[in-house]
């Protein structure tokens, strides 16, 4: 299904009696992760007292003190985190295997290590040695002593060549429509605490399965990473078993069949309704009952890791493509436009419009990444080095001074009036409409948005006449209303919108 699959992941497994942290695990410790956003980056140390901040800067870690993280509250009394703030010792810290009262295990989210988001690129053993890295979430579970770690520690973020997302500056918006948008941009972009909430249920859910599949690896991936999440989205997470690809139809299903029963049983006070979904890429549906998320989990779907990267840098690499993309996709959902499983666009085919569409602007708001940086978004490239690909791209400087308000008029205009959908596939590798191809999977297909890395069609979803045909009308409306009175409230409810969030 990948191109050159049997490169991913390389090293490959060693025979079992040596087997060590070989898969995904040669994420170089003194590379600073670049392009995560806000919602996952805290790059100062923050450190309890100032006695431990002392210790640490002077390399003296004989006069750190021990540290007991005290025990909240979680869900029906079982300890955990007692709301979604970030915990105490983000990422610094390292929770001692031999501290762990082993009949305490599983009191919803016990962590004999922390990890964090960026550690997603590795695959370590549940015995092995883990290294800490800003915007890690521990489980301040147990009362147990941190070790610092002060070796695998990454360099702050303003050391990195790429900018800080942080410091992403937001477009000036001077007419009503782009005020709008902004408006809701800002109030319904995925917090700090959404992005922590899924990454801890993560952290976790990669323990358990572990017991089952050791050398399994647990990624969060889609909106919740690629910069384009609300604070309603859900969770998408991608179970990495092998480096080999794994057939979708059979042996994915039967190891889905196993975590499901895993979540129906040993997990069933804490993960409800796990569904078992048959699809092309099947996968398990589920909602975490302490965060209160719903998930999708599938095995081993790496074009999804890679992507989320791919359009992670898209995401910021230009200051109004985030708040586009936001509102685009809240206006699909009110007009019920975007649900795959119904036969309408799925979100990440509407964000690939929404990019293919600024891509094809007479000047340009955005490149090709996959053109320019071509070694940087190799389809072929290693999965523990997806995530350095952001560092070599700098931010793309567009000479269109189209408002936000502006460009969503044309982005409904471009779809109503423009594209011609029997005809042409909308393609960012391309960065332009290209002719359709002939083979299977595009034919009697309604709507064509090619996948960037494998080359499948990420609409394929919409094929009865009757949805497209709804489709198309939404787009037609929505620009000759947005068009004659320039107020978002005319396609979207703004305020409604806004509480639901």
């Amino acid at each position: 299904m990948f191109p050159n699959s049997s490169n991913l992941g390389r090293p490959p497994f060693l025979p079992k009696h040596q087997q060590h942290n070989n898969f995904f695990n040669e994420l170089p410790l003194n590379i600073p992760p670049t392009l995560l956003s806000q919602q996952i980056v805290d790059a100062r140390f923050n450190f309890q007292n100032a006695a431990l901040s002392r210790a640490l800067l002077s390399g003296n870690l004989s006069t750190i003190p021990a540290v007991s993280p005290q025990p909240l509250t979680y869900g029906n009394g079982s300890s955990g985190p007692a709301s979604a703030a970030p915990t105490l010792f983000r990422g610094r810290k390292r929770l001692s295997e031999q501290n762990v009262p082993y009949d305490v295990k599983r009191q919803r989210f016990h962590s004999p290590h922390c990890e964090s988001t960026l550690v997603n690129q590795t695959v370590p053993l549940p015995e092995e040695r883990r290294y800490s890295f800003p915007g890690s979430i521990p489980s301040p579970l147990f009362h147990a002593h941190y070790i610092p770690d002060l070796t695998g520690c990454v360099p702050p973020l303003r050391d990195a060549p790429f900018p800080d997302p942080i410091e992403t500056t937001l477009p000036v918006a001077k007419d009503k429509l782009s005020q709008q948008v902004l408006e809701l941009f800002q109030a319904c972009q995925q917090q700090t605490c959404d992005l922590n909430k899924k990454e801890l249920c993560r952290t976790e859910l990669q323990k358990e399965i572990q017991r089952i599949f050791p050398q399994s690896r647990l990624f969060l991936v889609g909106s919740s990473l690629n910069g384009f999440g609300t604070r309603s989205s859900d969770g998408d997470l991608c179970l990495v078993v092998k480096e080999e690809p794994v057939n979708q139809k059979t042996e994915a299903r039967h190891i889905l069949s196993l975590v499901q029963k895993l979540f129906c049983t040993k997990l069933s006070n804490y993960i409800e309704r796990p569904q078992l979904i048959r699809a092309k890429v099947p996968i398990v549906k589920f909602r975490d009952k302490v965060s209160c998320v719903e998930f999708d989990l599938n095995v081993n779907n790496v074009v999804g890791i890679r992507n989320t990267f791919l359009l992670r840098t898209y995401a910021y690499i230009e200051n109004r493509v985030r708040p586009l993309v936001l509102v685009v996709k809240k206006w699909a959902s009110f007009h019920d436009i975007n649900d795959a499983s119904r036969g309408t666009l799925s979100s990440y085919s509407l964000v690939l419009m929404v990019l293919h569409y600024l891509q094809t602007l007479p000047e340009p708001i955005l490149p090709s990444l996959q053109k320019n940086y071509p070694e940087s978004f190799n389809p072929t490239m290693q999965l523990h080095l997806v995530h350095q690909a952001p560092r070599t791209v700098p931010p793309y400087l567009s000479k269109n001074g189209s408002t936000l308000g502006d460009l969503l008029v044309g982005f409904f205009k471009y779809y109503a009036t423009e594209f011609d959908w029997s005809h042409q596939m909308i393609s960012i590798r391309e960065a332009r409409a290209i002719p359709r191809p002939d083979g299977i999977e595009w034919r009697n297909k309604f709507i064509c948005v090619e996948e960037p890395f494998d080359g499948t069609n990420t609409a394929r979803a919409v094929h009865e006449k009757q949805k497209f045909d709804i489709i198309k009308d939404e787009f037609l409306k929505s620009w000759q209303r947005l068009r004659d009175k320039r107020d978002l409230n005319c396609i979207l409810p703004v305020r409604a919108t806004i509480q639901k969030r």
